[in-house]
Protein backbone atom coordinates (compact mmCIF):
# COMPACT_ATOMS: atom_id res chain seq x y z
CA UNK A 1 0.00 0.00 0.00
CA UNK A 2 1.09 3.65 -0.30
CA UNK A 3 0.18 6.92 1.41
CA UNK A 4 -3.07 8.63 0.44
CA UNK A 5 -5.75 10.83 1.98
CA UNK A 6 -9.27 9.61 2.68
CA UNK A 7 -12.43 11.70 2.94
CA UNK A 8 -15.59 10.40 4.61
CA UNK A 9 -18.43 12.69 3.52
CA UNK A 10 -21.83 12.38 5.19
CA UNK A 11 -23.92 13.62 2.25
CA UNK A 12 -24.06 13.17 -1.52
CA UNK A 13 -23.35 16.86 -2.03
CA UNK A 14 -20.20 16.64 0.07
CA UNK A 15 -19.06 13.53 -1.80
CA UNK A 16 -19.55 15.19 -5.17
CA UNK A 17 -17.59 18.23 -3.99
CA UNK A 18 -14.73 16.04 -2.73
CA UNK A 19 -14.55 14.17 -6.03
CA UNK A 20 -13.90 17.40 -7.93
CA UNK A 21 -10.29 17.12 -6.86
CA UNK A 22 -8.19 15.95 -9.82
CA UNK A 23 -6.60 13.05 -7.92
CA UNK A 24 -9.74 11.90 -6.04
CA UNK A 25 -11.46 8.56 -6.58
CA UNK A 26 -14.72 7.23 -5.14
CA UNK A 27 -14.55 4.27 -2.76
CA UNK A 28 -17.62 2.05 -2.38
CA UNK A 29 -17.12 -1.28 -0.64
CA UNK A 30 -13.53 -1.47 -1.85
CA UNK A 31 -13.74 -5.08 -3.02
CA UNK A 32 -12.12 -4.19 -6.35
CA UNK A 33 -10.34 -0.93 -5.59
CA UNK A 34 -8.42 -1.98 -2.48
CA UNK A 35 -6.72 -4.96 -4.19
CA UNK A 36 -5.89 -2.64 -7.10
CA UNK A 37 -4.26 -0.18 -4.69
CA UNK A 38 -2.19 -2.94 -3.12
CA UNK A 39 -0.86 -3.93 -6.54
CA UNK A 40 -0.30 -0.31 -7.62
CA UNK A 41 -2.77 -0.77 -10.48
CA UNK A 42 -4.50 2.37 -9.19
CA UNK A 43 -2.76 5.15 -7.26
CA UNK A 44 -5.18 7.97 -6.42
CA UNK A 45 -3.94 10.56 -3.95
CA UNK A 46 -7.35 10.85 -2.32
CA UNK A 47 -10.16 8.36 -1.69
CA UNK A 48 -13.73 9.52 -1.09
CA UNK A 49 -15.62 6.90 0.90
CA UNK A 50 -19.33 6.61 0.12
CA UNK A 51 -20.05 4.10 2.88
CA UNK A 52 -21.12 6.67 5.50
CA UNK A 53 -23.78 8.49 3.48
CA UNK A 54 -27.19 7.55 4.99
CA UNK A 55 -29.19 8.65 1.93
CA UNK A 56 -27.29 6.13 -0.20
CA UNK A 57 -28.16 3.10 1.91
CA UNK A 58 -31.29 0.96 2.24
CA UNK A 59 -33.90 -0.98 0.28
CA UNK A 60 -37.55 -0.04 -0.29
CA UNK A 61 -40.41 -0.65 -2.69
CA UNK A 62 -41.83 2.30 -4.62
CA UNK A 63 -45.48 2.94 -5.49
CA UNK A 64 -44.50 2.28 -9.12
CA UNK A 65 -43.55 -1.31 -8.33
CA UNK A 66 -39.80 -0.78 -8.32
CA UNK A 67 -37.27 -2.04 -5.83
CA UNK A 68 -35.19 1.00 -4.89
CA UNK A 69 -31.72 0.29 -3.54
CA UNK A 70 -29.26 2.91 -2.32
CA UNK A 71 -25.94 2.85 -4.13
CA UNK A 72 -23.95 2.22 -0.93
CA UNK A 73 -26.13 -0.71 0.20
CA UNK A 74 -24.10 -3.89 0.85
CA UNK A 75 -25.00 -7.17 -0.85
CA UNK A 76 -25.90 -8.77 2.50
CA UNK A 77 -28.53 -6.10 3.15
CA UNK A 78 -30.05 -6.60 -0.31
CA UNK A 79 -30.14 -10.36 0.30
CA UNK A 80 -32.17 -9.81 3.46
CA UNK A 81 -34.38 -6.84 2.64
CA UNK A 82 -35.28 -7.70 -0.97
CA UNK A 83 -36.53 -11.19 -0.16
CA UNK A 84 -40.19 -10.26 0.30
CA UNK A 85 -40.57 -8.23 -2.91
CA UNK A 86 -37.90 -9.60 -5.27
CA UNK A 87 -36.71 -13.04 -4.09
CA UNK A 88 -34.68 -13.74 -7.24
CA UNK A 89 -32.58 -10.63 -6.62
CA UNK A 90 -32.23 -11.44 -2.92
CA UNK A 91 -31.03 -14.95 -3.74
CA UNK A 92 -28.54 -13.58 -6.25
CA UNK A 93 -27.16 -11.06 -3.74
CA UNK A 94 -26.91 -13.77 -1.08
CA UNK A 95 -24.55 -15.82 -3.25
CA UNK A 96 -22.11 -13.11 -4.31
CA UNK A 97 -18.58 -13.93 -3.19
CA UNK A 98 -18.28 -14.93 0.46
CA UNK A 99 -19.64 -13.38 3.70
CA UNK A 100 -16.82 -10.83 3.86
CA UNK A 101 -17.53 -9.65 0.31
CA UNK A 102 -21.29 -9.55 0.89
CA UNK A 103 -20.92 -7.40 3.99
CA UNK A 104 -18.55 -4.88 2.35
CA UNK A 105 -19.33 -4.87 -1.36
CA UNK A 106 -22.09 -2.56 -2.59
CA UNK A 107 -24.50 -2.55 -5.50
CA UNK A 108 -23.28 0.89 -6.63
CA UNK A 109 -19.67 -0.20 -6.57
CA UNK A 110 -20.44 -3.32 -8.57
CA UNK A 111 -22.34 -1.41 -11.24
CA UNK A 112 -19.73 1.35 -11.44
CA UNK A 113 -16.93 -1.19 -11.90
CA UNK A 114 -18.94 -3.29 -14.40
CA UNK A 115 -16.75 -6.38 -14.12
CA UNK A 116 -17.58 -8.69 -17.06
CA UNK A 117 -18.39 -11.53 -14.64
CA UNK A 118 -20.25 -9.59 -11.93
CA UNK A 119 -23.82 -10.46 -10.94
CA UNK A 120 -25.46 -7.04 -10.43
CA UNK A 121 -24.96 -5.83 -14.03
CA UNK A 122 -26.88 -8.92 -15.11
CA UNK A 123 -29.75 -8.13 -12.75
CA UNK A 124 -29.85 -4.47 -13.79
CA UNK A 125 -29.95 -5.30 -17.49
CA UNK A 126 -32.47 -8.13 -17.10
CA UNK A 127 -34.90 -5.87 -15.25
CA UNK A 128 -34.38 -2.75 -17.34
CA UNK A 129 -33.25 -0.92 -14.21
CA UNK A 130 -32.70 2.80 -13.89
CA UNK A 131 -29.25 3.82 -12.65
CA UNK A 132 -29.64 7.03 -10.63
CA UNK A 133 -26.58 9.25 -10.20
CA UNK A 134 -25.98 12.58 -8.54
CA UNK A 135 -26.62 14.21 -11.92
CA UNK A 136 -29.13 12.13 -13.92
CA UNK A 137 -31.00 8.87 -14.52
CA UNK A 138 -29.53 6.32 -16.96
CA UNK A 139 -31.45 3.36 -18.40
CA UNK A 140 -29.61 0.07 -17.99
CA UNK A 141 -29.75 -0.49 -21.77
CA UNK A 142 -27.70 2.69 -22.21
CA UNK A 143 -25.50 2.34 -19.13
CA UNK A 144 -23.35 -0.71 -19.91
CA UNK A 145 -20.88 0.07 -22.68
CA UNK A 146 -18.46 -2.87 -22.71
CA UNK A 147 -16.02 -4.60 -20.39
CA UNK A 148 -15.35 -2.34 -17.35
CA UNK A 149 -16.95 0.52 -19.28
CA UNK A 150 -20.10 2.47 -18.37
CA UNK A 151 -21.88 5.72 -19.20
CA UNK A 152 -20.67 7.33 -15.95
CA UNK A 153 -18.83 10.61 -16.36
CA UNK A 154 -15.80 11.68 -14.30
CA UNK A 155 -16.85 12.40 -10.72
CA UNK A 156 -20.35 10.95 -11.20
CA UNK A 157 -21.53 8.50 -8.54
CA UNK A 158 -24.38 6.00 -8.38
CA UNK A 159 -26.74 7.11 -5.62
CA UNK A 160 -29.60 4.68 -6.21
CA UNK A 161 -30.74 1.81 -8.44
CA UNK A 162 -34.41 1.29 -9.32
CA UNK A 163 -35.29 -2.21 -10.55
CA UNK A 164 -38.82 -2.88 -11.87
CA UNK A 165 -40.09 -5.94 -9.99
CA UNK A 166 -40.95 -8.73 -12.47
CA UNK A 167 -43.87 -11.14 -12.35
CA UNK A 168 -41.41 -14.03 -12.37
CA UNK A 169 -37.62 -14.13 -12.32
CA UNK A 170 -34.65 -16.33 -11.57
CA UNK A 171 -30.87 -16.05 -11.67
CA UNK A 172 -28.62 -19.01 -12.42
CA UNK A 173 -24.86 -18.82 -11.93
CA UNK A 174 -22.18 -21.32 -12.88
CA UNK A 175 -19.60 -20.38 -10.25
CA UNK A 176 -15.89 -20.09 -10.93
CA UNK A 177 -14.82 -21.75 -7.65
CA UNK A 178 -11.68 -19.70 -6.94
CA UNK A 179 -13.12 -16.21 -7.42
CA UNK A 180 -16.84 -16.94 -6.82
CA UNK A 181 -17.56 -14.79 -9.86
CA UNK A 182 -19.84 -16.14 -12.57
CA UNK A 183 -18.14 -18.24 -15.22
CA UNK A 184 -21.54 -17.64 -16.80
CA UNK A 185 -24.61 -16.15 -15.15
CA UNK A 186 -28.11 -15.69 -16.59
CA UNK A 187 -31.10 -13.79 -15.24
CA UNK A 188 -34.54 -14.22 -16.76
CA UNK A 189 -37.24 -11.68 -15.86
CA UNK A 190 -40.86 -11.95 -17.05
CA UNK A 191 -43.02 -8.82 -17.27
CA UNK A 192 -46.51 -8.20 -18.60
CA UNK A 193 -45.08 -6.83 -21.85
CA UNK A 194 -42.43 -9.51 -22.42
CA UNK A 195 -39.36 -11.30 -21.12
CA UNK A 196 -35.85 -9.96 -20.67
CA UNK A 197 -32.77 -12.20 -20.55
CA UNK A 198 -29.34 -10.93 -19.52
CA UNK A 199 -26.03 -12.80 -19.53
CA UNK A 200 -22.85 -12.11 -17.56
CA UNK A 201 -19.45 -13.80 -17.47
CA UNK A 202 -19.53 -14.97 -21.06
CA UNK A 203 -18.87 -12.15 -23.51
CA UNK A 204 -15.69 -10.22 -24.22
CA UNK A 205 -17.91 -7.13 -24.31
CA UNK A 206 -19.36 -7.71 -20.84
CA UNK A 207 -22.99 -8.14 -19.86
CA UNK A 208 -25.50 -8.39 -22.71
CA UNK A 209 -29.12 -9.22 -23.52
CA UNK A 210 -29.93 -12.42 -25.41
CA UNK A 211 -32.58 -11.11 -27.79
CA UNK A 212 -33.37 -14.43 -29.51
CA UNK A 213 -34.22 -16.03 -26.18
CA UNK A 214 -36.29 -13.00 -25.17
CA UNK A 215 -38.44 -13.30 -28.30
CA UNK A 216 -38.96 -17.04 -27.86
CA UNK A 217 -39.78 -16.79 -24.16
CA UNK A 218 -42.12 -13.83 -24.65
CA UNK A 219 -44.17 -16.08 -26.93
CA UNK A 220 -43.86 -19.20 -24.76
CA UNK A 221 -42.42 -18.97 -21.26
CA UNK A 222 -41.08 -22.49 -21.05
CA UNK A 223 -37.65 -24.12 -21.25
CA UNK A 224 -38.73 -26.03 -24.37
CA UNK A 225 -39.12 -22.72 -26.22
CA UNK A 226 -35.31 -22.54 -26.25
CA UNK A 227 -34.71 -26.03 -27.70
CA UNK A 228 -33.84 -24.79 -31.18
CA UNK A 229 -31.97 -21.63 -30.14
CA UNK A 230 -28.20 -21.65 -29.81
CA UNK A 231 -25.71 -18.95 -28.85
CA UNK A 232 -22.73 -18.35 -31.10
CA UNK A 233 -19.28 -18.74 -29.56
CA UNK A 234 -18.06 -15.70 -31.51
CA UNK A 235 -16.95 -12.99 -29.10
CA UNK A 236 -17.17 -15.22 -26.04
CA UNK A 237 -14.41 -15.28 -23.42
CA UNK A 238 -11.89 -18.08 -23.67
CA UNK A 239 -9.50 -18.77 -20.78
CA UNK A 240 -8.19 -21.60 -18.62
CA UNK A 241 -11.60 -21.93 -16.97
CA UNK A 242 -13.61 -22.45 -20.15
CA UNK A 243 -13.51 -22.11 -23.91
CA UNK A 244 -15.79 -19.77 -25.89
CA UNK A 245 -17.78 -22.81 -27.02
CA UNK A 246 -18.20 -23.99 -23.43
CA UNK A 247 -19.48 -20.60 -22.29
CA UNK A 248 -21.88 -20.42 -25.24
CA UNK A 249 -23.23 -23.84 -24.28
CA UNK A 250 -23.64 -22.80 -20.64
CA UNK A 251 -25.76 -19.80 -21.64
CA UNK A 252 -28.40 -22.11 -23.08
CA UNK A 253 -28.27 -24.54 -20.17
CA UNK A 254 -28.52 -21.84 -17.51
CA UNK A 255 -31.29 -19.95 -19.30
CA UNK A 256 -33.40 -23.11 -19.39
CA UNK A 257 -32.74 -23.69 -15.71
CA UNK A 258 -33.71 -20.11 -14.90
CA UNK A 259 -36.97 -20.36 -16.83
CA UNK A 260 -37.86 -23.66 -15.15
CA UNK A 261 -37.09 -22.27 -11.69
CA UNK A 262 -38.99 -19.04 -12.33
CA UNK A 263 -42.04 -20.84 -13.70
Amino acid sequence: MYAFEIERPSSIADAVAALKSEEAQALGGGQTLIPALKQRLAMPEQLVSLAGIPEMRGVCKSDAGELCIGGATPHAVVAKEAMADFPALADMAGHIGDPAVRNRGTIGGSLANNDPSACYPCAALATGAAIITNAREIAADDYFQGMFSTALEEGEIITEVKLPIPEKANYQKFVQPASRFALVGVMVAKYADGVRVAVTGASENGVFRWSEAEAALSADFSASALDDIKTSADGMIGDLHGSPEYRAHLIGVLTKRAVTAAA
